[in-house]
């Protein structure tokens, strides 16, 4: 769980943006889309294909270039 103490004399902004990134480095807003709908576990399944398949084609462009 993200937490950002706002240290004396340092703006609500500044302890937002440390906030906001503390939360990116932590993957927690793709956790929460991960868990907002359902999925069957034959989609999930696809799913996780469509991204290795993904991963592989973006692994293999990398070394031919």
């Amino acid at each position: 769980m993200a937490e950002v103490i706002v240290q004396e004399g340092e703006s609500l902004e500044s302890a937002l943006r440390r906030f906001k990134r503390k939360v990116q480095q932590e993957d927690i807003i793709k956790e929460v889309k991960r868990h907002s709908f359902y999925l069957k576990p034959g989609e999930k399944k696809r799913v996780k294909q469509a991204l290795a398949r993904k991963r592989s084609r973006k692994k293999s462009r990398q070394f031919s270039t």
